[in-house]
């Protein structure tokens, strides 16, 4: 069995302003790792037999995204910005993230993709002399709505 390159499983952003028709970028360029991590809630109780019971209820799931070089003409660069100089805070951060499975067959350049929920947390902004950056973390709420993704128009379908 082969190994699934990195490059296979993609990550597009909705950069619109909640209440705007999506418009999807995706995230990956200058970065060269980009990991949600799931961060289980573990309960975890031995018994008096000596055996020790599991629970994991819930995922609080996070990606970080740095570094992000802010590029003229990106909706996602006017996002972050609007974020920045509006002090946005609460719904205005909220997004989607669609994670696209490109390693499966797709049918007419639209393959099996999965929209969550997301909310937008800018964590600092400027830089070194590389170029301005503005790093950010996306929050993951679990509202997921599973679909298909067309790579060519960047639209996301729900499935019925």
């Amino acid at each position: 069995m082969a190994k699934i390159e990195r490059k296979y499983l993609a990550h597009f952003i909705d950069t619109a302003v909640p209440g705007e028709d999506a418009v999807y970028e995706r995230l990956g360029k200058d970065l060269e790792e980009f990991s949600p991590e799931l961060s289980a809630q573990v309960d975890k109780k031995k018994n008096i037999l000596g055996e020790t019971s599991v629970t994991i209820s819930s995922y609080e799931k996070s990606a970080s995204v740095e570094p992000y070089y802010a590029e003229v003409g990106s909706g996602l660069f006017q996002r972050l910005q609007g974020i920045i100089d509006g002090g946005l805070v609460l719904d205005d951060l909220r997004s989607h993230v669609v994670e696209v499975k490109l390693w499966e067959t797709a049918e007419g350049g639209v393959y099996p993709a999965v929209l969550e929920e997301v909310y937008i947390e800018v964590t600092s902004y400027g830089g070194d002399t590389t170029g301005y950056q503005i790093p950010f973390t996306v929050h993951y709420t679990g509202v997921k709505v599973k679909g298909t993704f067309d790579v060519t128009t960047r639209a996301f379908t729900a499935e019925e």
